[in-house]
């Protein structure tokens, strides 16, 4: 049986979720041996990711919990250091600091001197880096915008020039509002941008923040993170998890506009339909209850959120250890070089409990 977040009391939306949670299994997903079946009011019970003692988070003997060649970086959180020092720097501090991949926020950033995609592409490769991915908008009122919707050719050219497995954005299905239906056609959007990205050999995501989860204006019994999962084809829209924004939501968005409970746990949303989450954004927040996120941003590893056990529980669904991609990331970082430096040996030092 399969862990499906029961947010949603619109009968069609349980439905689809359901469905397409079965088809998860049906494939091979093993969500249900990887945290014990519980009711979903269980499920999140605090606002807080169950953080373990720090003398036990982590450190031990057992396998790393980072699979082998999966650790990247978001590109964004060294916005400064592209714009004054060039991508040629950047990516060779990333090699030392043992990083595997770069997600794009833009093929310039500001960089240091004009670089073309065919540089950029090299530049990549000549630091033993791969390219997994870019954000680009979605839409805009500009016919001539970079985004999905003005220029889709374009922006799949593009990332076809950079090699690139993913092509996404980072912008929320917010296009026709914040009602059902304005998401459904969010969706028909984003299954068209997806099919479109497959025939190249890609898969087209979408990036979360906060909001996602939050409820429908139309319907507030109806969580819209829940639309977007029902209403787009899991073969041609995927999700990049930004997991820290996805536990704000838990803390902001656990009850409905009403005030009756709608607890739920980012990772259920997982290990539901694994397949549809090759990427993860990795950042970590503090917990502190006084603030509205119920976060404060922190370097990977000085919050609370336990990476140990969310990636390892992903990593017990078929194929978990070489089906996804965890990338790194500050929005805003005090010093982004060190950040990814502690971030990436943070990571590294993670391993799973001894048995």
């Amino acid at each position: 049986m399969s862990r499906i977040p029961r947010t949603s009391v619109d009968p069609e939306l349980t439905h689809k979720l359901s469905r397409r949670a079965m088809l998860g299994v049906a494939a091979g997903a093993t969500a249900a041996g990887i945290l014990a079946a519980a009711a979903p009011a269980a499920s999140a019970a605090g606002p807080a990711p169950s953080a373990a003692d720090p003398a036990t988070r982590g450190k031990g003997h057992g396998r790393p919990v980072l699979p082998p060649g999966r650790l990247g970086i978001q590109l964004y959180s060294l916005r400064d250091k592209v714009a004054t020092l060039g991508f040629d720097t950047v990516f060779a501090e990333l090699k030392k600091y043992g990083y595997d991949e770069v997600e794009f926020a833009g093929y310039t950033q500001g960089s240091a001197g004009a670089i073309t995609l065919p540089e950029l592409s090299r530049l990549t490769r000549d630091h033993g880096l791969r390219a997994i991915g870019s954000h680009v908008g979605y839409y805009s009122s500009d016919p001539n915008a970079y985004t999905f919707a003005q220029n889709l050719t374009r922006v799949l050219d593009d990332a076809q020039a950079l090699g690139l497995p993913h092509i996404g954005t980072a912008s929320g299905p917010w296009r026709y509002g914040s009602t059902v239906d304005g998401w459904k056609r969010c969706a028909e959007e984003f299954n068209r941008y997806g099919a479109e990205a497959k025939k190249r050999g890609m898969k087209f995501y979408q990036h979360n923040h906060a909001e996602e989860f939050s409820f429908a204006t139309d319907r507030p019994d109806v969580r819209l993170y829940d639309v977007l999962l029902a209403e787009t084809d899991p073969e041609l829209v995927h999700l990049e998890l930004d997991i820290y924004w996805a536990y704000v939501a838990q803390f902001r968005f656990s009850r409905r506009v009403d005030g009756t409970p709608a607890p739920f746990d980012p990772l259920d949303y997982v290990l539901s339909q694994p397949h549809r989450y090759p990427l993860f954004h990795v950042k970590d927040g503090e917990h502190d209850d006084s603030v509205r996120d119920g976060y404060r941003m922190s370097d990977v590893g000085d919050g609370d959120i336990d990476y140990r056990r969310f990636i390892s529980a992903v990593n017990r669904t078929r194929h978990g250890r070489n089906a996804h991609h965890w990338q790194a990331e500050h929005d805003n970082p005090v010093e982004s070089f060190a950040f990814a430096r502690k971030s990436s040996a943070h990571l590294h030092s993670l391993r799973e409990k001894d048995c």
